[in-house]
């Protein structure tokens, strides 16, 4: 009897397109509200939205699970 083959998994691409994996494995994702109506905002806090943000601990499993392989570009 052959052994029943083992099924890859498939990335979530919009998932892949939003988060970035570091060299020492943390999730890095972007900041909302950092893409319209700027002109009304500080430079401070422009500045403090482009950089980007480490998912949370709670987020980073969902997140994994997205990207079973890791990320790639």
């Amino acid at each position: 009897m052959a052994k029943p083959k083992k099924l890859k998994l498939k990335t979530h691409k919009g998932a892949a397109k939003r988060f970035k994996l570091t060299a020492s494995g943390k999730l890095m994702r972007r900041h909302s509200f950092a893409r319209h109506i700027l002109t009304s905002k500080p430079k401070k806090r422009k500045r403090r939205l482009a950089r980007a943000a480490q998912v949370s601990a709670a987020n980073a499993g969902q997140v994994r699970r997205m990207l079973p392989y890791g990320l790639y570009v």
